[in-house]
């Protein structure tokens, strides 16, 4: 069951679970990094999605460097080669969609992965932003906005918006449950 179709869980549901059920229900909140959620899972009890969300963004912010690097690889281009596939995570696909990634005319398709290619091989990983609330203009007006920067100043950013997306992803599957 992929999280976006999954029953909403309470908060004291969800620090009841063992380490591995928790793993497997929030495996996903960090695109194919489970490793968040299992590393997260000591922090139990959480009072609050945001207490959740917090021990999640520690635990990113605890890893090493070659882990946030993965973390930040782990996600797809916007409407890139996953999409065309129907490979992205049912969450990726909702995301991107919501965003009208879906609807881009040829040559806009054309311009956002000239802009992903541009950006990928300025920096060795994916463009990442929180797309939820932004259009496929703002989008790629923000990568080239954001071309401007050095590496780690765009590493910082991506783990930023990383967490954004977590936090939108852990909002959903705790059926809104905000505090």
């Amino acid at each position: 069951m992929t999280q976006t179709q999954a029953p909403a869980l309470t908060l004291d549901e969800l620090s009841s679970l063992s380490q591995e059920a928790f793993t497997e229900r929030l495996g996903d909140v960090f695109e194919h990094s489970p490793w968040i959620a299992k590393n997260a899972w000591q922090a139990r009890p959480f009072a609050s999605v945001q207490a959740l969300h917090n021990a999640m963004t520690q635990v990113v912010e605890q890893a090493a460097g070659e882990k946030k690097l993965a973390l930040i690889s782990a996600h797809p281009e916007l409407a890139g080669k996953e999409a065309a596939s129907g490979t992205l995570t049912m969450a990726s696909t909702d995301e991107q969609r919501g965003a009208g990634l879906d609807q881009c005319s040829a040559e806009e398709l054309q311009r956002l992965r000239q802009l992903n290619a541009t950006y990928r091989k300025r920096f060795g990983f994916p463009f990442v932003v929180a797309v939820k609330g932004l259009s496929r203009y703002q989008i790629m007006d923000a990568i080239e906005s954001r071309l401007r920067n050095d590496r780690d100043t765009e590493l910082a950013a991506c783990l930023r918006e990383i967490g954004k997306i977590a936090r939108f992803r852990l909002d959903s599957l705790l059926g809104g449950e905000t505090a």
